[in-house]
């Protein structure tokens, strides 16, 4: 084959080429209807074939997920009752509105069953409110032996209504003037907040859940 054949081809005399130049020339016209297969319906059909298969993949997955959810749907549902069993178990210590005064009445009792002395109880002026209770801090101040202080917190968690100690600061108050006082003897005085909760009643909830609405739109 020359090139010359290929420099000065005549499509009308195509049939005259020599075999070299005729095989040349088909060479070229397939990779040409390749590139041109390749370029306007292959590449398009080849992403269509990946997207596909991302998607299977996908779906796939999503049918393990759900296959091992309904192998252990028996097990999901008895957690699901564990779990309402516990939280109504923890409604159960939270009081409502009417007895919030015969707790915070409880927890000053309980500080001066122990002897404490009581230099700041003062219940926040309002509850900080959440879906289904209400938060009440309550500000202390209390003056009192260590072991005295410290069977106090024993007894707040003992109450049937929860109650938790926050931020508490213990600071030395007073030393016994006489030589050879004993550690026992040392008065501290105790700051901190005490926290409380009560279930929030009917209305309350229902304009809970109207301004929770409300912000969502």
């Amino acid at each position: 084959m020359k090139l010359d054949e290929l420099r000065d081809l005549d499509f009308r005399r195509i049939g005259n080429l020599s075999v070299g130049a005729k095989a040349v020339l088909l060479s070229i016209v397939f990779v040409l209807m390749v590139a041109g297969g390749w370029w306007f319906q292959w590449s398009e059909q080849l992403d269509a074939i990946a997207r596909e298969q991302r998607q299977e993949q996908a779906l796939r997955d999503t049918y393990r997920e759900k296959k091992r959810m309904a192998i252990n749907l028996d097990a999901w549902r008895h957690r699901l009752v564990e779990i309402q069993q516990a939280f109504g178990a923890l409604l159960r210590q939270l009081p409502n509105r009417s007895e919030m005064d015969a707790l915070l009445n409880d927890i000053n009792q309980a500080g001066l069953g122990r002897g404490l002395q009581f230099d700041l109880f003062k219940p926040a002026s309002q509850e900080t409110l959440s879906d289904f209770y209400a938060e009440l801090p309550v500000t202390l101040k209390i003056n009192g032996h260590f072991h005295d202080l410290a069977a106090f917190a024993s007894d707040l968690s003992r109450l049937p209504r929860i109650v938790l100690l926050q931020d508490m600061n213990i600071q030395v108050a007073q030393r016994p003037a006489e030589k050879g006082g004993k550690d026992k003897d040392v008065m501290l005085v105790m700051e901190g907040t005490a926290r409380t909760y009560r279930y929030l009643d009917e209305q309350e909830l229902a304009l809970q859940q109207k301004n929770a609405r409300g912000a969502k739109k």
